[in-house]
């Protein structure tokens, strides 16, 4: 269930931010059609990482700017590349591989480059999206290669974007790798712009502080004092969406194992995989008894074939029963995007 209420509080918060010449909202995170239209009506551009997103985005608000949206694939097949240019969509390519090998697309194109800064933040290791171990960008050893490249291929290369990790709370680290972009635009005179990407972290337990917008605004308007030549974007996803859904699932089962306890839902993994996926942490609650006291521990399941299928181990809960509602907090985004129908048993579906 999504409140756009609090998806919209989120994006103006983003989009008001003053050291940031464009916002784009990273659409992996939550891609349903009211979301998109809400994200659009706050003023963000959109982040795409697949044709079917740009579709998406496109079907959804009609009469977008082709300007308002970045495309950024990852190991796609060439077809996507051509369909993009040929559409007017702002391309964004990963590696050199594509410059050598397919040199005619880009011919007289003004690209965007994805940089691996080596630095990669995040709660967890599926979510730090730089280094030598993460498959995105093109590292900073190679860039002189790139210019070489890009020169070959007769293109332009006007941004540089990096996304360094999700979830994390460190003002510093996007002027980091506001730096690190700015070194390697140092070799390439036509970069006007600077994507630093996403990751803004979402509190998710009850009294954690919620990152600091404010001083992350004015770090990054003091790098643009010192690098006036560069206009600063930023792509959040999750901080934009998280807060605002919840996934909602009836108690199905109760079961004991010694002193374990058991609550088994109507859905788990296929419906919410972040748990099983990052060991994210969802605040429960019980919403059938939101006036009686937490007094027993309980995992809360699935009924997924799953040793994996838990969705928050060990939660202080009031004696729920079959049939109660529970809540699972924080599930506005990488929820239903990242839903299957494994063991062929529906995900949840999709309120606003």
């Amino acid at each position: 269930v999504y409140d756009l209420a609090t998806v919209e509080q989120h994006a103006r918060a983003i989009g008001s931010m003053k050291s940031l010449s464009r916002a784009l909202y990273a659409i992996k995170a939550n891609s349903h059609p009211g979301v998109l239209r809400c994200v659009a009506a706050a003023g963000l551009s959109f982040e795409c990482v697949s044709r079917q997103e740009v579709e998406r985005v496109r079907e959804s608000v009609p009469g977008l700017d082709p300007d308002r949206i970045l495309f950024t694939p990852n190991f796609a097949p060439r077809s996507e590349y051509e369909w993009a240019l040929a559409e007017g969509v702002r391309l964004t390519v990963d590696n050199l591989y594509v410059l050598r090998a397919w040199p005619e697309m880009f011919r007289g194109r003004d690209l965007f480059v994805r940089i691996d800064t080596g630095q990669g933040h995040g709660h967890h290791q599926h979510v730090r999206t730089a280094g030598a171990h993460s498959k995105f960008g093109v590292p900073l050893f190679e860039a002189g290669e790139l210019a070489a490249a890009t020169d070959a291929a007769g293109a332009r290369i006007v941004g540089l974007h990096a996304h360094t990790g999700s979830g994390h709370f460190d003002v510093p680290s996007w002027v980091e790798t506001a730096k690190a972009l700015a070194g390697v635009a140092e070799g390439l005179p036509s970069v006007d712009t600077l994507d630093l990407g996403g990751g803004l972290g979402v509190p998710d337990r009850p009294g954690r502080a919620p990152l600091d917008l404010a001083a992350l605004d004015r770090a990054l308007a003091a790098f643009r004092e010192q690098h006036p030549r560069f206009q600063l974007w930023l792509e959040p996803g999750r901080f934009v969406v998280a807060a605002g859904g919840v996934l909602l699932a009836r108690v199905t089962q109760l079961k004991g194992k010694g002193a374990f306890r058991y609550r088994g839902l109507a859905t788990g993994m296929n419906s919410l995989i972040r748990p099983a996926l990052y060991g994210a942490y969802h605040e429960i609650v019980n919403l059938t008894r939101l006036d009686e006291p937490a007094e027993h521990v309980f995992t809360i399941v699935g009924p997924i074939c799953e040793s994996g299928d838990v969705l928050g181990h060990d939660r202080l809960l009031p004696p729920s029963r079959e049939g109660d509602v529970l809540l699972v907090a924080n599930a506005g985004a990488y929820g239903s995007v990242m839903s299957s129908h494994y063991n062929l048993r529906p995900p949840a579906g999709e309120i606003t």
